[in-house]
């Protein structure tokens, strides 16, 4: 009895693995004309399960990466895309964008609440449903599957990313994409989540959106002017006001459907 209840723990803990590490594909696009053959491109993003955070065994690990089982019930949209500085224009009429300036790269210097009023326009402008994403949503956006450092493995370089203490950002959509054919995860801007920045809990939870109040908003991504490490999947930013703004801050959007 014992060897049979061995082999159905066993058996139960492949099919949960099974689950969390299923192949992923790139998810449907959604086009929105925001005018003047400007466009906005969201990916859907499957429901599931995966765990948040890092192991202990990671380098550059933060002991507060505290590992938990995280599980989305709703499918959303994600941005294909960092938003850019022309569909920042588009919304709002002026780039705020205060160091490297063009069409395509990504916009900059914008704070959170820049970014929620960003979206209060976008919403206008459109069918609506857009908003930040929360920070759990993020990290499983960026994992697509994978449970290594960065969704393309355990280390990154110059060719993977824009990242290693770079110059300036680079045209969205430079390097390849992840397994859900989102691009710029890793690297080129920090993305404002929508969370306050909390410690993480110790057991599972289902569509977390973190605490009701805070100090911080969480950044998630690292960006051109950091180091490697900073764009892990697990990595966060939550010492930042929503005031803030700088040259390495932006965003990318997503959307419930």
């Amino acid at each position: 009895m014992k060897r049979i209840l061995g082999i159905a723990t066993v058996l139960g803990l492949v099919g949960a693995l099974t689950v969390m590490a299923q192949e992923v594909k790139p998810g449907k696009v959604e086009v929105i004309d925001l005018g003047k053959d400007v466009k906005l491109e969201m990916v859907l993003v499957p429901a599931g399960k995966f765990i948040m955070g890092s192991p202990v065994s990671e380098k550059n690990h933060r002991k507060e990466e505290t590992e938990h089982e995280v599980t989305l019930t709703k499918s959303y949209y994600m941005g294909k895309y960092e938003v850019t500085q022309e569909q920042w224009e588009g919304v709002m009429g002026i780039n705020p964008s205060t160091k490297s300036k063009g069409a395509k790269l990504p916009v900059t210097s914008v704070s959170w609440e820049d970014c929620q009023e960003f979206i209060k326009k976008l919403n206008e402008k459109t069918s609506g449903g857009y908003r930040l994403p929360t920070e759990a949503e993020w990290e499983y956006a960026c994992r697509a599957g994978t449970n290594t450092a960065y969704s393309y493995g355990d280390s990154i370089t110059k060719n993977d990313a824009n990242v290693i203490w770079g110059t300036s950002t680079k045209i969205v959509g430079s390097y390849k994409p992840n397994a859900f054919g989102l691009y710029d995860m890793h690297g080129n801007v920090w993305e404002w989540c929508e969370d306050w920045k909390a410690d993480y809990p110790k057991e599972s939870v289902i569509d977390p959106k973190g605490p009701a109040t805070g100090q911080y908003r969480v950044l998630r991504g690292g960006s051109f002017s950091g180091a490697g490490s900073h764009s892990r999947a697990a990595n966060w930013w939550g010492t930042l006001p929503a005031t803030k703004e700088n040259d390495y801050l932006g965003l990318r959007l997503a959307r419930t459907p």
